[in-house]
């Protein structure tokens, strides 16, 4: 049953259930010890380490008890989506057994204590633990991650409101801006997706939008700081062509924008100043995703696949391989954290929000097992190979941030 469960490991195997997992250390045999696998850092790898044989570990391993080993970023993945980064010389067993060899263990994103009940014991000199009096402690759940910025609250704020004509549908945003760019949303709506599945009449479009626009000037929009955006994505539909001519006809101007500009756009309303020189964006959209962070004060945008591109029977393969290619070229003392909006992501970290908090603190992409359908796996995978590009550890969403936005910021 031993030689199954270790063959299983190095296979990358998820193992549901161990012998090991519950029994005390001490119940076990010297000769037992010495054939369970431990994972140990040495000279900044993570090694399979079974008796005095080493092996270096190529892929990520999920323990018997949840607990999940990514060997990339040399992290141990808690249950409940924190990390916490393993260092030269530390020791984690089959059975979620660790041992530090220096400090009390720090996990990745700062704001979270570190977890009470990892060792700080030192690491002993032989290749494998030897056999002591008491149980090691094992991993548990740190607490849930919190992002503590808050944004400055504008001052005597101007009302500007938007409509972004989506890929899956119809949004409505007002914020009230200053004139040093501070801003608060105020108003959002989310609705008429049937227009963008091209089941809405022309006269629907029209009804909507004559809708949309009464709510913001009752709100006390200004009609002339009402603005029409039309997503990159959506762009590409043909039902777009009638939104457009319907915004004509009631004497609007509708702006489109290209995946960079929106990318650009984006990265304004998403990425704080106080991050800029430490962070980048991730956009993840329907039909495309944008990754965007600033070089030298300029905005730079990497365009990849949408959260729907397994509509278009596009291999996981061939978008994982795209999405790594993209998010490898952000600049290392940018990868601390990544300000991620979209539409995946918010049903992402509305599993997790704790309240009404602006930020939420995403959990590992693999974290996510009550989420199921075809686009929140797209859009996991997406996630996925950022995080794995990247080594990114904390991937913050916003509630409010988005291009529309980003775009009513950037007029005067």
């Amino acid at each position: 049953m031993q030689k199954t469960l270790i063959t299983s490991l190095f296979l990358g195997t998820l193992l549901v259930t161990s012998p090991f997992q519950h029994a005390p250390v001490q119940a076990q045999t010297t000769k037992a010890v010495s054939v369970i696998p431990w994972f140990a850092v040495k000279n900044s790898t993570i090694v399979v380490q079974t008796g005095d044989k080493a092996k270096t570990l190529d892929k990520d391993v999920t323990l018997p008890n949840g607990i999940r080993i990514e060997h990339l970023s040399r992290s141990i993945v808690l249950t409940n989506g924190n990390r916490v980064k393993l260092k030269e010389g530390d020791m984690l067993s089959l059975n979620g057994e660790f041992i530090r060899k220096n400090a009390a263990p720090q996990p990745e994103v700062a704001a979270v204590p570190a977890p009470a009940t990892l060792s700080a014991s030192a690491a002993p000199a032989a290749a494998a633990p030897a056999p002591v009096s008491a149980p090691v402690p094992t991993v548990a759940p740190a607490a849930t991650p919190t992002f503590t910025y808050r944004p400055t609250a504008p001052v005597d704020g101007k009302l500007k409101g938007v409509v972004e004509l989506g890929a899956s549908g119809f949004n409505l945003f007002i914020v009230r801006a200053d004139n040093q760019h501070n801003w608060k949303l105020e108003k959002s709506e989310f609705g008429n997706s049937l227009v963008m599945e091209n089941m809405a009449t022309e006269e629907d479009v029209r009804n909507g939008l004559k809708s949309y626009i009464g709510k913001m000037l009752d709100f006390g929009v200004a009609g002339r700081d009402i603005h029409f955006m039309v997503s990159s994505g959506a762009a590409m539909s043909d039902v777009t062509r009638r939104i457009v001519k319907s915004l004509e006809s009631l004497k609007y101007v509708v702006n489109t924008v290209t995946p960079e500009r929106e990318g650009t756009l984006g990265l304004k309303a998403a990425l704080p100043m106080p991050f800029a020189d430490k962070a980048f964006m991730l956009d993840m959209g329907s039909a495309n995703s944008k990754i965007a962070w600033l070089a030298d004060g300029q905005p730079h945008v990497e365009d990849t696949y949408g959260s729907k591109y397994y509509e278009k029977d596009v291999p996981d393969a061939t978008v994982i391989a795209d999405v790594k290619a993209k998010a490898a070229k952000v600049p290392g003392k940018l990868r601390s954290t990544c300000f991620v909006i979209g539409g995946i992501p918010y049903e992402l970290a509305k599993a997790v929000r704790q309240g009404q908090e602006p930020y939420t603190v995403l959990k590992a992409a693999d974290a996510y097992p009550q989420l199921s359908g075809a686009k929140i796996k797209s859009g996991l995978n997406i996630y996925q190979a950022v995080a794995a590009a990247t080594g990114c550890q904390q991937f913050v969403f916003g509630y409010d941030a988005n291009f529309t936005i980003g775009y009513l910021l950037s007029l005067p």
